[in-house]
């Protein structure tokens, strides 16, 4: 059975309690507050549903991430990188990249990032704890993703590219700079091809949910959120 939760508690039940069919499937009900997604993001779990649906939250097992010293770059993603033809930014424009991400994919219908959803994380960028890559050819908002970023750990949601390469290199340059800052896992929730390539891997929840208790609460050098970045200066 699935909990319902309550809206008066921002208490969640043990991960071990998510079902395996749906994989991850771990309760139901409950908000989109800045202080339950945050418990949630502590406890191991994040909101994921449609339109029309009830507010699920989930901690799929296995759980893919990907480790900054595993992060893998092909000959022709290096080659992109150090031709300047990308910018890159943190937490310049926010606003337009959730709603990029927000935009249906090919082939998709919808989106489940819903404008509640896109309410709640403007609320959680506010409080400091998400925060948006921007990725620029010229002036042209080309690609881009957002993510929470809380102790050692940065929570990936949404990517989006408009041109080739676009989300590959906002995705390295973010790794480079998280790993800089002392960061140690980058969670990607659920595998793809995009994410395989670039070196993410599955881990036991188990094994995700130490990383959660030995890293949330170390305080991190928060100047990785630099002004720009030229992607061929970065040190890969």
């Amino acid at each position: 059975m699935i909990t319902w939760l309550n809206r008066a508690s921002l208490k969640f039940p043990p991960l071990h309690k998510a079902l395996r069919e749906p994989n991850g499937l771990l309760a139901a009900g409950g908000d989109l507050s800045a202080a339950r997604l945050v418990a949630a993001y502590r406890h191991g779990c994040f909101p994921w549903y449609q339109d029309g649906q009830p507010l699920l939250w989930w901690s799929p097992d296995p759980r893919t991430v990907l480790l900054p010293n595993n992060l893998h770059i092909s000959r022709s993603l290096r080659k992109v990188l150090r031709s300047d033809l990308f910018s890159v930014t943190f937490d310049r424009n926010f606003t337009d990249v959730i709603h990029a991400c927000s935009e249906p994919r090919k082939d998709e219908d919808g989106t489940w990032i819903t404008s509640e959803m896109q309410a709640a994380y403007f609320a959680l960028h506010a409080q400091g704890y998400a925060h948006s890559v921007e990725v620029w050819q010229q002036d042209q908002l080309v690609g881009g993703l957002y993510g929470i970023a809380i102790g050692q750990l940065f929570f990936g949601e949404s990517m989006f590219s408009r041109t080739s390469n676009a989300s590959k290199v906002g995705f390295v340059t973010l790794v480079s700079a998280l790993k800089a800052a002392g960061f140690v896992l980058i969670d990607c929730q659920m595998p793809t091809a995009h994410l395989i390539s670039l070196g993410a891997e599955s881990i036991r929840r188990s094994e995700f949910s130490e990383y959660l208790t030995q890293h949330l609460d170390i305080n991190t050098d928060m100047q990785w959120l630099t002004p720009a970045i030229t992607t061929s200066t970065l040190a890969l």
